[in-house]
């Protein structure tokens, strides 16, 4: 049983639009804290040092490349969220060109990027025109490092009834298409697994070639 889509596209348009100032406490709520971690998986995983977060959300990756020497921009689809990035970013005494705009037109040069990163996308991630854009922006040889799902080890019945509200919302749904669409937008995959303790995500790298 899962709850129908128009409604989780709904309460998802809610929380990235009027409720995204309640977006931290809720990433960190139905993770049990680990959301950060699996954020931060993006990292090491980079290439270059000009780097394009798409759909950045409260922009707290942002600040995690900037603290160690990227020079990131951003895209994000909703106003509010570039409001509140630009504040977090404000507050930690940095600065990042952010704006606000939609992955299938992005507005940046060919060739701009050395990496895009993307965490828990939604299905843009699997329409052509996005990819499309994605490889546009990218040098040759530059990353997509995708962090697309991430799941709960520990916390015995309360880590299971959280992997199992992450199916009910449908935010577990298999995109089986995706390898081929990569491949077909001139990207090599691989994949791999962040892990630690109490958590694991999986990580898809896809090299333009």
């Amino acid at each position: 049983m899962r709850l129908p889509r128009w409604l989780v596209r709904f309460g998802f348009r809610l929380l990235y639009n009027e409720l995204a100032w309640t977006y931290d406490r809720v990433s960190r709520a139905v993770s049990l804290g680990q959301w950060r971690q699996w954020q931060r998986a993006v990292i090491p995983r980079l290439s270059g040092q000009r780097v394009l977060e798409i759909a950045f959300g409260t922009g707290d990756l942002l600040v995690d490349m900037t603290a160690v020497g990227y020079r990131p921009y951003g895209l994000d689809l909703s106003p509010y969220m570039v409001r509140l990035a630009r504040a977090k970013l404000a507050r930690k005494g940095m600065a990042a060109p952010l704006c606000q705009g939609r992955v299938q037109a992005l507005p940046f040069a060919n060739g701009l990027f050395d990496s895009v990163a993307i965490t828990f996308p939604t299905d843009f991630i699997c329409q052509p025109s996005a990819l499309a854009e994605i490889g546009r922006v990218l040098a040759p040889g530059g990353r997509l490092v995708v962090i697309d799902e991430g799941y709960l080890l520990g916390y015995g019945l309360l880590g299971r009834f959280i992997n199992w509200l992450y199916v009910f919302t449908g935010q577990r749904e298999p995109r089986p298409e995706l390898k081929a669409l990569l491949k077909r937008a001139g990207f090599a995959l691989t994949q791999e697994e962040y892990s630690n303790r109490i958590s694991t995500a999986h990580v898809m790298i896809a090299t333009k070639v």
